[in-house]
């Protein structure tokens, strides 16, 4: 059976913990699925921390990565979505995409005969939201009854790190101003997920109140440049700072999937201070992708990959 990885609800409860487990795993333990094989990495959006990670955990797992721009492949200019990807499903044991427009990776798992990676759209990343994750288990040991709270935008980003949270136990309060908030739609089907829960305000310091960890992303994301002068104004008060996370609990962290930019979303005492936790979140971005990787190839048939 070929799985795709789109959204983080692409996995179930025991399937997001094993996916978890499998990344903290020694590699050697994970023997080498991509032994003799590629995988297509396709980048319409370019990317630092999700180029290099996602390489390395595919030489990890012993294949070989091929990194594309997106005008390279030029997705309905140059072929069709379905073209480009039964064309590289026939080269590749898995594809991975970092798209504008989430309807590219979900007619890319349409029609492929091997596992699609959303490494990010517009409607989520759920490859950071398992380095999130991650992260914090490593901090707390269990999410189960953990306070999380997200400041800012409620974008991809916060969409798929409150999925993976309530899926995992743990109690989500996002501090949105008004026009950029989640939904109610949203909210009620993440609420449903999982063990955990999910509120919103409008005050962030309502939002950090008691949190285990406070998140936060940049305020205005790559393809939102014509928007920056009006955000800046909305979000001025989501700024975390060292006022904003005295409200939080006495051992909370920051986090921040990065690029972050201080003085904006965060004052570089938070980021830069004894509670941040953004480098060993970014460095389980290669851990999170490898354990992803390993699972979903061993639900894969790999006979005519081998071929």
């Amino acid at each position: 059976m070929t799985r795709h990885f789109l959204e983080l609800t692409d996995l179930s409860v025991a399937e997001l913990d094993e996916v978890l487990r499998l990344g903290v795993a020694p590699i050697a333990s994970l023997g080498c699925p991509l032994r003799g094989l590629g995988a297509a990495l396709i980048f319409e959006k370019p990317s630092n921390r999700t180029r290099q990670s996602m390489e390395m955990a595919v030489v990890q797992l012993g294949g070989h990565p091929v990194y594309t721009r997106g005008e390279e492949v030029g997705f309905d200019t140059r072929e069709t979505v379905e073209d480009v990807t039964r064309i590289m499903a026939g080269y590749h044991a898995v594809l991975a995409a970092r798209v504008f427009d989430h309807r590219v990776v979900s007619r890319m798992a349409a029609v492929s005969a091997v596992p699609v990676v959303n490494m990010l759209s517009d409607h989520s990343h759920p490859l950071q939201a398992l380095a999130d994750t991650m992260t914090m288990l490593a901090e707390f040991g269990s999410l189960r009854d953990r306070s999380i709270a997200y400041v800012g935008d409620f974008n991809n980003v916060a969409r798929s790190l409150s999925e993976a949270c309530v899926m995992l136990g743990a109690h989500v309060h996002l501090g949105c101003p008004e026009g950029y908030e989640a939904s109610d739609d949203d909210l009620a089907r993440i609420d449903g997920l999982g063990a955990g829960t999910i509120v919103q305000t409008r005050d962030p310091v309502s939002a950090v109140a008691g949190a285990d960890a406070v998140h936060t992303d940049t305020w205005t994301s790559m393809g939102q440049e014509m928007e920056k002068a009006e955000r800046m104004e909305v979000f001025g008060r989501y700024q975390v700072n060292d006022g904003l996370l005295a409200a939080a609990g006495p051992n909370a962290i920051f986090m921040h999937c990065l690029p972050a930019y201080r003085g904006l979303e965060v004052s570089a005492e938070v980021i830069d201070g004894p509670r941040s936790r953004v480098f060993a979140q970014g460095h389980n971005r290669m851990h999170a992708a490898r354990g992803l990787l390993a699972f979903l190839l061993a639900d894969t048939d790999r006979t005519d990959l081998a071929r």
